[in-house]
């Protein structure tokens, strides 16, 4: 049985969470690269950080309030009834098991990342940087999860949006795995600073008076 053969009001609970998956996928797609862009050098410059580290957030929970919805809403389809289990449990689902279970497991770890930006100061923002490094993780899995089991992948735009960020995310993130090793190439390039030693000032002998300019001299010398 085909669930788009089946009049609209029959699969009013498949389209709302194939709608919020979508939604899902692209509020992860943008923060996953908005992420990439603000460890190169745009994060450095005064002003932006606090706003980007805010648009980053609200992604990434937008995109954690958007995988809720996709799978309490898919509770209610009549074609697929995945029950309480199947949206919970990897593999638990009749449907394609291995496609839905990467969905399942990519909502898990989105929620455990999105979660703790409230968990920052808690954990530390070192191991926190650390943590947030598994959001693409989460992006693979989830492009994965459509194309495996979703109603969508095989269509033009979809195929085309997955054409075009996919290659972005791609780069972006090779820009960032290369930054250290580059960073040590133009230290090493860099030329070494002279190093300024202060000269030794000449001993002077005992009883000797020192000329000094007069612009240098005390008031009561100049008089004198």
């Amino acid at each position: 049985m085909n669930p788009t053969a089946a009049p609209l009001h029959d699969h009013i609970w498949w389209l709302a969470s194939r709608a919020s998956g979508l939604v899902a996928l692209g509020l992860i797609t943008a923060s996953v690269v908005l992420g990439l862009i603000m460890s190169g050098r745009i994060m450095r410059k005064p002003g932006r950080a606090r706003t980007l580290v805010a648009l980053h957030e609200q992604l990434a929970l937008g995109g954690l309030f958007a995988i809720a919805v996709h799978g309490i809403t898919l509770l209610g389809d009549a074609f697929l009834h995945p029950g309480l289990t199947g949206i919970t449990i990897p593999g638990a689902i009749d449907y394609r098991p291995l496609w839905v279970g990467l969905g399942i497991g990519a909502g898990y770890l989105a929620a455990a990342l999105g979660l703790s930006f409230y968990a920052r100061k808690s954990i530390g923002p070192r191991l926190w940087r650390k943590a947030h490094r598994l959001t693409i993780v989460v992006y693979a899995m989830s492009v994965a999860h459509v194309l495996g089991a979703g109603t969508d992948a095989s269509t033009p735009w979809l195929r085309a949006w997955l054409l075009i960020t996919g290659p972005v995310v791609a780069v972006l993130l090779a820009i960032r795995m290369t930054e250290p090793m580059r960073r040590k190439r133009r230290a090493a390039k860099a030329p070494a600073r002279p190093v300024v030693r202060p000269q030794p000032q000449a001993a002077i002998p005992a009883g000797r008076q020192v000329n000094r300019p007069q612009s240098q001299r005390r008031p009561q010398e100049v008089q004198a």
